[in-house]
């Protein structure tokens, strides 16, 4: 029997998720609209370049791929992966080490993010309060991340397929009928890393983060860029002739 909800239930699973929606969209909205000379990495790489080239790939692409791992298991339900012909058992075990892996990744390229911050005095100096911020809540989402891919499995504790409960409560919240009772069902690993996973989506717009929502689509479509040569044309790179040149030489 399904136990009472509890007004830390509807707290929790019902009305931080819709306050997570709510500012993560009118703060990006606002953001772009008052602030697009601030939307930016205010990347660091002048200062420091060896660990960035290591860390930077690492996290991105981790995150990424965890990303498309959130998006796969919250989102698609769990018929369809059977109606695919793909069973609970190999969607287990390829969600397990594609989750592992991708979350390592995204660890260590986050730790080694942080130390190039701490300990290159020039990127400390540039580090504001509000990068501080995202990287503990960002950190704790990752840690947190693993912890769950690991009860999940069953490398701690008896293993637990979130995908009848967490899942269709994350589809619930957008198809605005809410159900909290599921989540409420969930292990305490899962609830504190959906809860830190909000945390980051509600600080998401006032961080360098909002750089994700930028591409580069007008490369693709500006003018050539005319590049000078320095030679036997530049004036200031020979001797200077007596009397006149000609035009255009």
């Amino acid at each position: 029997m399904t136990e009472p909800l509890t007004t830390a239930d509807i707290l929790l699973w019902v009305a931080l998720p819709y306050v997570a929606i709510a500012v993560f969209v009118t703060g990006t909205l606002w953001r772009y609209r008052y602030d697009k000379f601030g939307w930016t990495t205010r990347s660091s790489q002048i200062y420091e370049g060896r660990l960035m080239r290591v860390a930077s790939p690492l996290f991105h692409i981790g995150i990424l791929a965890v990303l498309v791992g959130h998006v796969v298991g919250l989102l698609i339900p769990e018929q369809w992966t059977h109606a695919a012909g793909i069973s609970e058992h190999t969607y287990h075990l390829m969600a397990v080490a594609m989750g592992f892996v991708a979350g390592a990744l995204t660890l260590f390229g986050i730790v080694m993010l942080i130390y190039r911050r701490r300990t290159n005095g020039p990127v400390f100096a540039a580090t504001t309060r509000n990068d501080k911020t995202m990287y503990v809540f960002l950190t704790a989402a990752i840690l947190l991340g693993l912890l769950t891919t690991l009860v999940g499995s069953g490398v701690i504790g008896d293993g637990y397929n979130y995908r009848e409960t967490v899942s269709p409560w994350f589809r619930s919240i957008f198809l605005l009928q809410p159900q909290p009772q599921l989540m409420a069902q969930a292990p305490p690993s899962f609830q504190v890393h959906a809860v830190a996973g909000l945390c980051v989506f509600i600080i998401w717009p006032f961080t360098r983060l909002v750089h994700a929502f930028s591409a580069p689509v007008g490369y693709l479509f500006r003018p050539y860029v005319v590049y000078r040569s320095r030679g036997v044309h530049d004036a200031g790179s020979r001797t200077p002739r007596r009397g006149w040149e000609r035009v255009g030489s």
